[in-house]
């Protein structure tokens, strides 16, 4: 396992990052502690979840629920201290109007809805889970910086912004000194290399983390679908899983393929490979793996470390991915 610097923090986190979107979705407790414990047991240090996730992302209501944050507030008793715990904020959690978003009400309200269900004093990377156009990025950067000083929060850090939004962000907090984001939590992987335009160079620059999901594109990259039409019985397309579909295009099941036979080339399953090819980006700081069975968590542990030759990088950037 490498561990790296989120940012210019002091936090060190290892690269591997548990994403916890499955607990309480697709898996039940049992199956969701378990891997969570193996996670920790392998070397895994950094926790990824959001108060969205649980089954109200597949329901009819269409707000989160909160369950993935009450599984982990259990399953950490007494290991808290063992691991870098990051969520977010700023998703529907209910019908009314205050309940989404990054306003000073909805922040303060959800902060201590989370701390509750996530049994804790404190979350260490406190981050706004998108974009919200109808509240100013002022209120919202100060609002965390009182959370940060309230010691409710350690760190800040967003997701799913642009390089202009964090600029902005940054030049706001810097003019009143106040908390500034740590790091960004963009997508990521060998389908999807939009953020290699812009977001990465710019955080390469301003000393912004990267910790990325979906290195696996969704489990488009993982090698189970084999054609639209194929979808496995217990696959995440099965479940529901609608953005997976987006990736089904004829031209990204020719793409796979190709990726796959680079990975038999190299002795490693296709998820592997892909889970990898994020790794050694140097820019990013950490891959969040969404596991939902146990083997999502030791395969990856498995290639955390692998050093890929220029040559192989250089053979995988000449696939046209657009």
């Amino acid at each position: 396992m490498k561990y790296k610097k989120l940012g210019k923090a002091g936090l060190e986190v290892s690269n591997l990052c548990l994403g916890t979107m499955a607990f309480g979705r697709w898996i039940d407790e049992e199956s969701s502690n378990l891997i969570l414990s193996t996670a920790i047991e392998n070397g895994i240090n950094f926790v990824d979840t959001a108060n969205f996730y649980g089954k109200g992302q597949d329901q009819e209501f269409k707000h989160g629920t909160g369950e993935s944050e009450e599984i982990l507030g259990r399953a950490l008793k007494g290991k808290r201290d063992q691991v870098v715990l990051a969520t977010k904020v700023g998703m529907q959690m209910g019908q009314g109007k205050t309940e989404r978003g990054l306003s000073r009400v909805h922040v303060m309200r959800e902060v201590d809805n989370q701390l509750r269900r996530l049994q804790t004093d404190y979350i260490d990377l406190y981050q706004v889970h998108i974009f919200d156009q109808n509240t100013s990025l002022e209120e919202t950067l100060r609002t965390l910086d009182d959370l940060v000083r309230q010691g409710k929060v350690r760190y800040i850090g967003c997701s799913n912004y642009a390089a202009w939004q964090i600029a902005k962000s940054q030049g706001i907090s810097e003019k009143l000194n106040i908390e500034n984001y740590i790091s960004v939590q963009p997508q990521y992987n060998l389908l999807s290399r939009e953020i290699e335009q812009e977001l990465l160079l710019f955080c390469e620059s301003e000393g912004v983390g990267v910790m990325v999901y979906s290195p696996m594109a969704r489990g488009m990259l993982s090698g189970k679908y084999k054609s639209p039409e194929d979808v496995p019985a217990e696959s995440r397309a099965a479940h529901g899983e609608k953005l997976l579909k987006n990736y089904f295009t004829e031209h990204n099941f020719q793409v796979v393929e190709y990726y796959r036979t680079l990975a038999e080339k190299y002795r490693v399953n296709l998820s592997q490979f892909a889970l990898s090819w994020v790794l050694n980006q140097p820019i990013v700081t950490s891959a969040i793996i969404g596991a939902s069975k146990l083997h999502h968590i030791t395969d990856a542990v498995k290639i955390s470390d692998w050093n890929w030759s220029q040559e192989l990088l250089d053979e995988v950037n000449t696939v046209n991915v657009f």
